[in-house]
Order: C-alpha cells, then sequence, then structure tokens
C-alpha cells in the first residue's frame, strides 16, 4: 500500500466491493425510472467503512430557487411547492470530495415545504459526495447497465468448533444465564433439534448446571428423550 494511501486494504475492498442490490430503491420520475441507495444508508456505510469519528460532513451553501402556491393531492388542498439546491463537503481523513443536489418540498406549511426541500436537498449532494468513493455508495448505479450491482452474498456459516469451545469456556467461568443459554444453542444449530445431539455430554451437563430455559430442555426433547435426560436429570 502507497504510504500516502489513507485507506486501509480492508477499507479498499470494502469500497470496490460491488453494491448489495437489495439496498437499491427505485422511483419514477418524468416518465424514467431511477435506482438510489437511501440517505440513511450512505451514512451508516460510511460509518461503517471510515469508522464513526474518521469522516465528517459540511453544508457549504443551500440556495432556495423556488417557492410557489400550488394545489395539494386529490383534494386539491391549497399549499406550496418549494424547491431547494445544496452544496455539501465530505471529508474522509485528508481526502475532500464536494457533491451537490437538489430537494423538493410539498406542504400545506409553508415551512414545512422548505424544511422538507431543504433537508432532501442536503441529503442528496452528501450522497453525491459519498459516491465518488466507490459503489457502496451507489456510484454503480451510474452505470446503466449495473454490473457492479449484485445479489446480496449469504452469511457464512458459524464455525460451531469455536462455538462450542466458548460455550465451554463460558459455562466453566459461570458466565452464561438461561437467556444466553438458550440463544447459544440456537446460534449453535440454527434451531437447535438433533445438533444438541453433537455436542459433548459434559458440555452438556455443564449447561444444565447453569439453568437452562424450558424452551432449551422442550427443544432437547426434539433431539431424543435419553438426551433429554441427560439434560435435565429432573425432568
Amino acid at each position: 500500500m502507497p504510504p500516502d494511501d489513507p485507506f486501509t486494504p480492508e477499507q479498499l475492498a470494502a469500497l470496490a466491493r460491488p453494491l448489495d442490490r437489495a439496498r437499491v430503491k427505485t422511483r419514477k420520475q418524468s416518465g424514467k425510472t431511477l435506482s438510489y441507495i437511501e440517505g440513511w444508508h450512505a451514512i451508516a456505510e460510511a460509518n461503517r467503512i471510515f469508522g464513526f469519528g474518521a469522516w465528517d460532513r459540511e453544508t457549504l451553501e443551500t440556495r432556495c430557487v423556488s417557492e410557489r402556491e400550488r394545489t395539494i393531492g386529490e383534494a386539491k388542498k391549497p399549499g406550496w411547492g418549494v424547491t431547494y439546491t445544496a452544496r455539501v463537503r465530505v471529508r474522509v481523513g485528508a481526502i475532500v470530495r464536494d457533491g451537490c443536489g437538489a430537494g423538493h418540498g410539498i406542504d400545506v406549511d409553508l415551512g414545512q415545504a422548505h424544511e422538507s426541500a431543504l433537508k432532501e436537498a442536503e441529503t442528496d449532494a452528501m450522497k453525491r459526495a459519498l459516491m465518488t468513493f466507490g459503489n457502496p455508495f451507489g456510484l454503480a448505479l451510474y452505470d446503466k447497465q449495473q454490473r457492479e450491482v449484485a445479489e446480496s452474498e449469504p452469511e457464512p456459516e458459524p464455525d460451531r468448533n469455536l462455538l462450542v469451545m466458548q460455550a465451554d469456556q463460558a459455562c466453566m467461568k459461570s458466565e452464561l444465564t438461561a437467556d444466553g443459554i438458550t440463544a447459544l444453542c440456537q446460534e449453535l444449530t440454527g434451531g437447535l433439534g438433533s445438533v444438541l445431539a453433537e455436542l459433548p455430554l459434559d458440555l452438556l451437563q455443564r449447561l444444565a448446571q447453569h439453568g437452562a430455559s424450558q424452551a432449551t430442555v422442550t427443544r432437547c426433547n426434539q433431539a431424543g428423550q435419553a438426551l433429554a435426560n441427560e439434560f435435565n436429570p429432573n425432568s
């Protein structure tokens, strides 16, 4: 990695990763279907990739470019339509990126229309600034073929051996509560049941000693009455 590169290899990999199609929203505008990511998701991705305290944004300029009376909805209520433009700067370390955006607000209350338009313009400008960092921020959507937009990858299977070892260590240290035991067993098995039979008998006994919940014992019965008797000798 070049010495002046502000990003770690993990961050560079995250920025180059295809955009998750599940995060892409669409809307109709002027007869066209537009794809976009939501503002909250862009902020969440910046926090995840850069770090909560490693980036910031600054609104450099806002301008109201339109304010007019109009009717709203089928009831034709009198209201207002307002449009703002904004310029926002995003800093990640020494890297600075600017973005421009526009927002529209429609409301029966003029103040609410201004607020909606201003917020939308700032969010739009922020997303455009973040977009320059890579696919997770919507860069992939500027390719009409969306070749860097991919289906969600399945979650990796948990390392069962590691979970069993962690459960064993926690039991020996008396760290597991009844709810914790149930949650751990569900994580180990994806629904408990027969896989409980694969756990070491001494680990099951330690789980029982630490007060497995009735729900856990009930699921143990699904793994066989003999195992349930070992797990809960008082049943």
